[in-house]
């Protein structure tokens, strides 16, 4: 459905830089040409007008809705960042990547979180005692492994299923799957602390075979006798290490019940 409102442009003469973007219906974007105030959009027309020239003005985009003149608006200054003089508002920011983060990934932009059901598998190598007291998970041994715990992105949430017992806690990935040789929890070595499973460090030198780690943060959690279970009930589970929870509603509701959380509100 069109609309009344336009998307404009300040355009210098001097040098064709863009410099200023607004939305608006009628005369709004000639008003800026009378505006008195100390703002850098009025300094820019200023320093303008005292070379005997006016800033050129365009139309962008006409006949538009308010809320698709704000959103196009909002793309342009995003574009341009810190060369506009405008002062940005707070419409549809929340939809736009922050500047000057390029060089790393971020939930929601590059890839998106999610909740998914985490295999302890038990062993030699890993137990649940001292994933729960220290605040990690682990696998490895493997590449197939650890591969899969590398799939855990920074904000995931996930359930974590002891074999044998059920579930035993819901925890958020605090960082994504590292060497274990390359770990610190409380600013000492992971494989420093005082664990019960020994034999962590097996393989330590090996990318492909060592153990891999995430920190995690628990959001609630319990011991191995309290594990969270109905026997033939349809729960989900699997060898893998790592598996979504995105298709298992009954399972999901399972453990938000028995943990006393909403999952589905973390992921917001």
């Amino acid at each position: 459905m069109s609309g009344s409102y336009y998307v404009y442009v300040y355009v210098d003469p001097r040098n064709y830089e863009e410099f200023y973007f607004g939305k608006g219906k009628g005369s709004r974007k000639d008003e800026h040409l009378f505006d008195k105030s100390d703002s850098l959009k009025v300094k820019r027309i200023n320093e303008i007008k005292a070379t005997g020239l006016k800033p050129i003005i365009r139309v962008i985009a006409k006949n538009l809705t308010e809320s698709e003149a704000f959103l196009i608006e909002k793309t342009l200054l995003w574009k341009l960042g810190n060369l506009t003089t405008n002062v940005a508002s707070g419409h549809f920011s929340d939809k736009f990547r922050p500047h000057n983060t390029m060089h790393m990934e971020l939930s929601g932009f590059d890839f998106q979180n999610g909740i998914y059901y985490y295999n302890i598998g038990e062993g030699e190598h890993r137990s649940w005692d001292d994933f729960r007291k220290y605040g990690f998970i682990s696998a490895g041994q493997g590449a197939r492994w650890k591969d899969s715990l590398k799939g855990f992105q920074k904000g995931d949430i996930f359930s974590a299923y002891l074999k044998s017992h059920g579930f035993v806690g819901v925890g958020r990935i605090l960082q994504v799957a590292k060497p274990i040789r390359e770990v610190s929890i409380k600013g000492k070595p992971l494989l420093s602390h005082d664990l019960i499973c020994q034999n962590m460090n097996d393989n330590i030198n090996s990318d492909d075979l060592c153990e891999y780690v995430c920190l995690v943060e628990w959001l609630s959690s319990v011991e191995r006798d309290e594990a969270k279970w109905v026997k033939k009930s349809g729960l989900y589970t699997t060898t893998h290490v790592r598996a979504s929870l995105d298709a298992q509603l009954d399972t999901i509701e399972f453990i938000e019940k028995e943990f006393g959380l909403d999952i589905r509100a973390l992921m917001k």
